[in-house]
Protein backbone atom coordinates (compact mmCIF):
# COMPACT_ATOMS: atom_id res chain seq x y z
CA UNK A 1 0.00 0.00 0.00
CA UNK A 2 1.29 3.45 -0.95
CA UNK A 3 0.52 5.92 1.84
CA UNK A 4 0.20 9.65 1.12
CA UNK A 5 0.12 12.46 3.69
CA UNK A 6 -1.83 15.67 3.18
CA UNK A 7 -2.10 18.64 5.54
CA UNK A 8 -4.52 21.27 4.21
CA UNK A 9 -4.49 23.52 7.29
CA UNK A 10 -7.44 25.88 7.95
CA UNK A 11 -10.43 25.82 5.59
CA UNK A 12 -14.21 26.16 5.70
CA UNK A 13 -16.43 23.28 6.74
CA UNK A 14 -17.78 23.12 3.22
CA UNK A 15 -14.29 22.69 1.79
CA UNK A 16 -13.19 20.20 4.44
CA UNK A 17 -16.12 17.83 4.02
CA UNK A 18 -16.18 18.10 0.26
CA UNK A 19 -12.47 17.36 -0.08
CA UNK A 20 -12.91 14.23 2.03
CA UNK A 21 -15.63 13.11 -0.38
CA UNK A 22 -13.56 14.10 -3.43
CA UNK A 23 -10.51 12.15 -2.25
CA UNK A 24 -12.68 9.12 -1.45
CA UNK A 25 -14.34 9.13 -4.86
CA UNK A 26 -11.01 9.53 -6.68
CA UNK A 27 -9.10 7.00 -4.56
CA UNK A 28 -6.75 4.54 -6.28
CA UNK A 29 -6.76 0.84 -5.42
CA UNK A 30 -3.14 0.87 -4.21
CA UNK A 31 -3.16 4.26 -2.45
CA UNK A 32 -4.18 5.34 1.05
CA UNK A 33 -4.33 8.96 2.21
CA UNK A 34 -3.89 10.35 5.71
CA UNK A 35 -5.08 13.95 5.90
CA UNK A 36 -5.01 16.51 8.73
CA UNK A 37 -6.97 19.76 8.74
CA UNK A 38 -8.59 22.49 10.84
CA UNK A 39 -11.63 24.77 10.59
CA UNK A 40 -11.97 28.50 9.86
CA UNK A 41 -14.52 29.68 10.77
CA UNK A 42 -15.60 27.30 13.52
CA UNK A 43 -18.22 24.95 12.14
CA UNK A 44 -21.06 22.70 13.26
CA UNK A 45 -21.18 19.51 11.25
CA UNK A 46 -24.32 17.38 11.21
CA UNK A 47 -24.47 13.66 10.57
CA UNK A 48 -25.57 12.67 7.08
CA UNK A 49 -29.07 11.74 8.27
CA UNK A 50 -29.48 14.38 10.99
CA UNK A 51 -32.25 16.96 10.67
CA UNK A 52 -30.96 20.52 10.26
CA UNK A 53 -33.82 21.71 12.47
CA UNK A 54 -32.08 20.24 15.51
CA UNK A 55 -29.69 23.21 15.30
CA UNK A 56 -30.46 26.92 15.74
CA UNK A 57 -29.24 28.17 12.34
CA UNK A 58 -29.89 31.82 13.21
CA UNK A 59 -27.74 31.80 16.34
CA UNK A 60 -24.95 29.98 14.50
CA UNK A 61 -24.99 32.58 11.74
CA UNK A 62 -25.08 35.41 14.29
CA UNK A 63 -21.99 33.98 16.02
CA UNK A 64 -20.13 33.43 12.75
CA UNK A 65 -20.28 29.65 12.93
CA UNK A 66 -20.80 27.63 9.76
CA UNK A 67 -23.08 24.62 9.40
CA UNK A 68 -22.28 21.72 7.10
CA UNK A 69 -23.41 18.14 6.54
CA UNK A 70 -20.88 15.35 6.96
CA UNK A 71 -20.83 12.47 4.50
CA UNK A 72 -20.65 10.15 7.53
CA UNK A 73 -23.30 9.40 10.14
CA UNK A 74 -23.57 10.41 13.77
CA UNK A 75 -24.80 13.62 15.33
CA UNK A 76 -23.77 17.27 15.69
CA UNK A 77 -20.17 18.32 16.40
CA UNK A 78 -18.85 21.83 16.96
CA UNK A 79 -15.44 21.84 15.24
CA UNK A 80 -13.33 24.48 16.95
CA UNK A 81 -10.30 23.74 19.13
CA UNK A 82 -9.41 20.47 17.46
CA UNK A 83 -7.19 18.79 14.90
CA UNK A 84 -9.28 16.79 12.47
CA UNK A 85 -8.03 13.75 10.63
CA UNK A 86 -9.30 11.72 7.71
CA UNK A 87 -8.13 8.45 6.22
CA UNK A 88 -9.12 7.25 2.76
CA UNK A 89 -8.32 3.58 2.28
CA UNK A 90 -9.07 1.30 -0.70
CA UNK A 91 -11.31 -1.69 0.01
CA UNK A 92 -12.36 -4.90 -1.70
CA UNK A 93 -14.74 -7.73 -0.85
CA UNK A 94 -12.22 -9.20 1.59
CA UNK A 95 -11.68 -5.96 3.51
CA UNK A 96 -12.93 -5.56 7.08
CA UNK A 97 -14.10 -2.04 7.87
CA UNK A 98 -14.14 -2.93 11.57
CA UNK A 99 -10.48 -3.99 11.48
CA UNK A 100 -9.55 -0.83 9.60
CA UNK A 101 -11.36 1.31 12.19
CA UNK A 102 -9.41 -0.45 14.93
CA UNK A 103 -6.07 -0.09 13.12
CA UNK A 104 -6.53 3.62 12.40
CA UNK A 105 -7.31 4.33 16.04
CA UNK A 106 -4.25 2.38 17.16
CA UNK A 107 -2.13 4.50 14.79
CA UNK A 108 -3.67 7.67 16.25
CA UNK A 109 -3.01 6.36 19.74
CA UNK A 110 0.63 5.80 18.87
CA UNK A 111 0.89 9.35 17.58
CA UNK A 112 -0.55 10.80 20.77
CA UNK A 113 2.04 8.95 22.82
CA UNK A 114 4.82 10.30 20.60
CA UNK A 115 3.48 13.83 21.15
CA UNK A 116 3.60 13.51 24.94
CA UNK A 117 4.37 10.53 27.16
CA UNK A 118 1.67 11.68 29.57
CA UNK A 119 -0.85 10.49 26.98
CA UNK A 120 0.28 6.89 27.48
CA UNK A 121 -2.82 6.36 29.62
CA UNK A 122 -5.05 6.90 26.59
CA UNK A 123 -6.61 3.66 25.33
CA UNK A 124 -9.33 2.23 23.09
CA UNK A 125 -12.96 1.84 24.15
CA UNK A 126 -13.96 -1.82 24.48
CA UNK A 127 -17.73 -1.44 24.69
CA UNK A 128 -20.30 -0.53 22.05
CA UNK A 129 -23.33 1.55 23.14
CA UNK A 130 -26.79 1.09 21.65
CA UNK A 131 -26.78 4.18 19.41
CA UNK A 132 -30.35 3.59 18.23
CA UNK A 133 -31.58 4.07 21.78
CA UNK A 134 -29.11 6.85 22.51
CA UNK A 135 -30.31 8.91 19.53
CA UNK A 136 -33.82 8.89 20.99
CA UNK A 137 -32.58 10.88 23.99
CA UNK A 138 -31.87 14.62 24.01
CA UNK A 139 -28.13 14.02 24.36
CA UNK A 140 -28.37 11.96 21.19
CA UNK A 141 -28.33 15.27 19.30
CA UNK A 142 -24.56 15.51 19.80
CA UNK A 143 -21.84 13.20 18.55
CA UNK A 144 -19.70 13.15 21.71
CA UNK A 145 -22.53 11.72 23.83
CA UNK A 146 -20.82 8.31 23.98
CA UNK A 147 -17.74 6.44 22.80
CA UNK A 148 -18.03 3.73 20.17
CA UNK A 149 -15.93 0.59 20.34
CA UNK A 150 -12.25 1.26 19.45
CA UNK A 151 -12.57 5.04 19.84
CA UNK A 152 -9.87 6.70 21.93
CA UNK A 153 -10.52 7.72 25.51
CA UNK A 154 -8.43 9.03 28.38
CA UNK A 155 -9.25 7.93 31.93
CA UNK A 156 -12.73 6.96 30.82
CA UNK A 157 -13.48 10.16 28.88
CA UNK A 158 -13.75 10.42 25.10
CA UNK A 159 -10.78 12.17 23.47
CA UNK A 160 -11.21 11.34 19.76
CA UNK A 161 -14.52 10.74 18.02
CA UNK A 162 -14.59 9.05 14.60
CA UNK A 163 -16.99 7.90 11.90
CA UNK A 164 -16.79 5.85 8.70
CA UNK A 165 -18.48 5.69 5.32
CA UNK A 166 -17.91 3.25 2.49
CA UNK A 167 -17.73 4.62 -1.03
CA UNK A 168 -17.55 2.36 -4.10
CA UNK A 169 -13.90 1.42 -3.75
CA UNK A 170 -12.79 3.19 -0.58
CA UNK A 171 -13.51 3.73 3.07
CA UNK A 172 -13.53 7.24 4.44
CA UNK A 173 -12.85 7.53 8.15
CA UNK A 174 -12.58 10.94 9.75
CA UNK A 175 -12.71 12.28 13.26
CA UNK A 176 -12.04 15.03 15.79
CA UNK A 177 -9.00 15.08 18.06
CA UNK A 178 -10.15 17.37 20.86
CA UNK A 179 -7.49 19.94 21.76
CA UNK A 180 -9.59 22.40 23.80
CA UNK A 181 -12.98 22.65 25.47
CA UNK A 182 -14.89 24.83 22.99
CA UNK A 183 -16.69 21.79 21.55
CA UNK A 184 -18.87 21.78 24.68
CA UNK A 185 -20.58 24.95 23.43
CA UNK A 186 -22.49 22.85 20.89
CA UNK A 187 -25.39 22.87 23.35
CA UNK A 188 -25.80 26.62 22.83
CA UNK A 189 -26.83 25.91 19.23
CA UNK A 190 -29.31 23.09 19.86
CA UNK A 191 -33.04 23.74 19.71
CA UNK A 192 -33.69 22.59 23.26
CA UNK A 193 -34.93 24.15 26.48
CA UNK A 194 -32.40 25.87 28.79
CA UNK A 195 -32.84 23.09 31.34
CA UNK A 196 -32.07 20.37 28.79
CA UNK A 197 -29.09 22.35 27.50
CA UNK A 198 -27.66 22.60 31.02
CA UNK A 199 -28.11 18.87 31.55
CA UNK A 200 -26.42 18.02 28.26
CA UNK A 201 -23.52 20.42 28.86
CA UNK A 202 -22.85 18.76 32.21
CA UNK A 203 -23.01 15.36 30.55
CA UNK A 204 -20.53 16.41 27.86
CA UNK A 205 -18.15 17.63 30.55
CA UNK A 206 -18.43 14.29 32.33
CA UNK A 207 -17.92 12.23 29.18
CA UNK A 208 -15.28 14.11 27.17
CA UNK A 209 -11.82 15.49 27.70
CA UNK A 210 -9.24 17.30 25.57
CA UNK A 211 -5.48 17.52 25.19
CA UNK A 212 -5.19 20.99 26.72
CA UNK A 213 -7.06 19.85 29.82
CA UNK A 214 -5.01 16.67 30.14
CA UNK A 215 -1.62 18.30 29.64
CA UNK A 216 -2.48 21.67 31.21
CA UNK A 217 -0.80 23.56 28.37
CA UNK A 218 -1.50 24.97 24.94
CA UNK A 219 -1.26 22.46 22.13
CA UNK A 220 1.47 22.77 19.52
CA UNK A 221 -0.50 21.80 16.43
CA UNK A 222 2.54 21.49 14.17
CA UNK A 223 4.21 19.07 16.57
CA UNK A 224 0.96 17.20 17.10
CA UNK A 225 0.54 16.79 13.34
CA UNK A 226 4.11 15.51 12.99
CA UNK A 227 3.62 13.10 15.91
CA UNK A 228 0.44 11.66 14.40
CA UNK A 229 2.17 11.20 11.05
CA UNK A 230 4.98 9.30 12.79
CA UNK A 231 2.42 7.22 14.65
CA UNK A 232 0.90 6.16 11.33
CA UNK A 233 4.28 5.43 9.74
CA UNK A 234 5.28 3.23 12.68
CA UNK A 235 1.98 1.38 12.93
CA UNK A 236 1.62 0.71 9.21
CA UNK A 237 5.39 0.15 8.81
CA UNK A 238 5.78 2.52 5.89
CA UNK A 239 7.15 5.90 4.84
CA UNK A 240 4.59 8.44 3.73
CA UNK A 241 4.83 10.60 0.63
CA UNK A 242 3.72 14.15 1.40
CA UNK A 243 1.27 15.66 -1.07
CA UNK A 244 1.31 19.35 -1.93
CA UNK A 245 -1.87 20.83 -0.45
CA UNK A 246 -1.78 23.70 -2.94
CA UNK A 247 -3.02 21.46 -5.73
CA UNK A 248 -6.24 20.84 -3.79
CA UNK A 249 -6.61 24.50 -2.89
CA UNK A 250 -6.22 25.51 -6.51
CA UNK A 251 -8.05 22.88 -8.53
CA UNK A 252 -11.77 22.76 -9.26
CA UNK A 253 -13.83 20.01 -7.72
CA UNK A 254 -17.42 19.30 -6.77
CA UNK A 255 -18.62 20.68 -3.44
CA UNK A 256 -21.81 20.02 -1.53
CA UNK A 257 -23.57 23.00 -0.03
CA UNK A 258 -23.77 23.73 3.70
CA UNK A 259 -26.90 21.63 4.14
CA UNK A 260 -25.64 18.77 2.01
CA UNK A 261 -28.41 19.05 -0.56
CA UNK A 262 -27.23 20.94 -3.65
CA UNK A 263 -24.06 20.28 -5.61
CA UNK A 264 -21.95 22.88 -7.41
CA UNK A 265 -18.44 23.44 -8.65
CA UNK A 266 -15.77 24.88 -6.40
CA UNK A 267 -13.37 27.25 -8.15
CA UNK A 268 -10.87 28.93 -5.81
CA UNK A 269 -10.47 32.66 -6.08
Amino acid sequence: MNWKYLNTGFNTGNFNMSLDVHLSEQNLEDEAIFRLYRWNPFCISLGANQNINSVNKFKAEEDGIDIVKRPTGGRAILHAEELTYSVIYPVNQDSSVRDLYHDINLALLGGLKIYDSRLSEACLENNQPDFRELYKENIGSICFAASARSEIKYKGKKLIGSAQRKFNNAILQHGSILCGSFHKNIVDYLNLSPVKKAEIKEDISNKTTDLKNILNEEINFDRLSFSLLKGFEIYFNTKFEELNSNQFLMEDFVLIDSLGSNIYKFSPK
